[in-house]
């Protein structure tokens, strides 16, 4: 647990960085209400080549291309927002609007249940999964306390299922937090900018459609589960939420 919890620190230190930048946000801020959108997105990306970054930089990002009409570069920043910040409501509500207004159903064919699932996992941060396995770990302490300490039968029963019920939370907190914190660190999913982008059966170009595997329009959300260079281009090969797999050109992709 002890990177998840370096994590904490290391961004309160860049969110205190990026509150240092306020003079060129708000310049930009300024020339997005008065729809001066490149001038707004120079900025915002000059901001974010600092490195000193945040979920609402990004999100601001992804209003910026959104309004400009590029709505795979917005559902790129909106994901990097709630990479950073899985809480962010914003960016969760514009991420899906943009998807449904640009005709993007990613999970057509997923199972449903593996969805509902991966969206809760999603809604917090490893950080706060962190605090969560920590939480219950400290109630099944007590629980076990009370069942061990005290002599009514009630209480000894409350605190017999109480310390089962806190000891499943914590193995499920801990396994979300781990996989919260395995997504941010190992970046394995990756946006499409190609319009369309054919995906191969194979990691080369497909020669004919027999080796076109299927497209996918540009805004979907891939992961990464392989990698190859053939020939000096990079091949991903990716999955899809319906689980559909095949290769793509690394140039088809933005990594989240």
């Amino acid at each position: 647990m002890k990177p998840i919890f370096i994590t904490i620190i290391a961004s309160l230190v860049m969110s205190a960085m990026t509150l240092m930048a306020t003079p060129a946000m708000d310049k930009a801020a300024q020339d997005y209400n008065q729809e001066l959108y490149n001038q707004a997105l120079n900025a915002y990306l000059s901001q974010a080549k600092t490195g000193e970054v945040s979920a609402d930089l990004y999100y601001n990002i992804g209003n910026t291309y959104y309004r400009l009409k590029d709505n795979a570069h917005a559902i790129l920043y909106y994901e990097r927002a709630l990479m950073l910040d899985p809480g962010h409501s914003d960016a969760r509500y514009n991420v899906d609007f943009v998807r449904t207004r640009g005709g993007i159903d990613e999970d057509q064919g997923a199972n449903i249940f593996g969805i509902w699932l991966d969206a809760a996992v999603s809604r917090l941060s490893s950080n706060s999964w962190a605090v969560v396995a920590l939480v219950s770990f400290l109630l099944m302490l007590a629980a076990v306390a009370a069942y061990v300490f005290l002599d009514t039968v009630a209480w000894r029963k409350v605190g017999f299922f109480g310390a089962i019920i806190a000891l499943l939370i914590t193995i499920v907190a801990l396994v979300c937090a781990w996989r919260m914190h395995d997504r941010a660190i190992n970046h394995r999913q990756a946006i499409v900018m190609a319009s369309p982008a054919a995906l191969s059966t194979s990691p080369r170009a497909p020669k004919d459609k027999t080796e076109v595997a299927f497209e996918l329009a540009a805004g979907f959300k891939v992961t990464i589960t392989d990698k190859v260079t053939t020939a000096g281009t990079v091949w991903y090969h990716v999955e899809t939420a319906s689980r559909r797999q095949a290769w793509i050109n690394a140039r088809d992709l933005e990594l989240i």
